[in-house]
């Protein structure tokens, strides 16, 4: 989260369109309870976007360590959420996350922080399950890579079709995750089937 004086350039400017913006609504953006909403609201925007300003390529090599490590290494259950670049409305759910290094290994929660960057932009889910998964192959240089995205969207709950139940999941993977065995023991071991202890 962006600390109180962190805030991006373009504050108070993004603040006075959110003002025109409750005007357009037919609100009165002087009211007791509007009065700090378009603020609120500009602080709110640049922490949800603050994807922009951070480098996910730099995050995973920051903690790159040698290893001769070769078996797939999966971070499950990320949770995370995204704004939906077509309405402005939040998608969130969880990211699973797999790659068989190749000589490197990074930190294990620089993974999530590697979601955490992608889905803290305006998104579309399916590009942002391929950013996870070439920011980490491109980095990394591992012998493959796999990304499953669960998302619900509000743009589907809340408006169109007002479906409150459908989850959307995207996958991409690279690799060694091109042979459908490999594929299919991340799949397993996301679905808890493999005791692993």
């Amino acid at each position: 989260m962006l600390p109180e004086n962190e805030y991006r350039e373009g504050l108070d400017e993004l603040a006075a369109h959110y003002r025109r913006t409750l005007e357009l609504l037919g609100e009165d953006p002087q009211r007791e309870g509007l009065e700090k909403t378009p603020m609120r609201v500009a602080k709110a925007m640049q922490v949800l976007t603050r994807g922009y300003s951070q480098d996910a390529r730099k995050v995973l090599t920051d903690a790159l360590f040698a290893e001769k490590y070769n078996q797939m290494v999966i971070v499950k259950d990320i949770d995370f959420f995204s704004l939906c670049e077509h309405h402005l409305l939040p998608f969130y759910g969880k990211a699973h996350v797999a790659y068989i290094p190749n000589g490197y290994i990074t930190g294990l929660s620089k993974v999530a922080r590697v979601v955490d960057i992608f889905s803290h932009r305006l998104q579309v889910q399916e590009r942002m399950t391929q950013q996870i998964k070439d920011c980490i192959q491109d980095t990394l240089k591992p012998l493959g890579v796999m990304v499953v995205v669960e998302a619900k969207h509000l743009c589907m709950q809340m408006r169109g079709v007002e479906k409150q139940n459908s989850v959307t999941t995207t996958s991409d993977f690279s690799g060694a995750f091109n042979q459908a065995k490999t594929r299919e023991e991340f799949m397993n071991l996301l679905r808890g089937e493999y005791k692993t202890f």
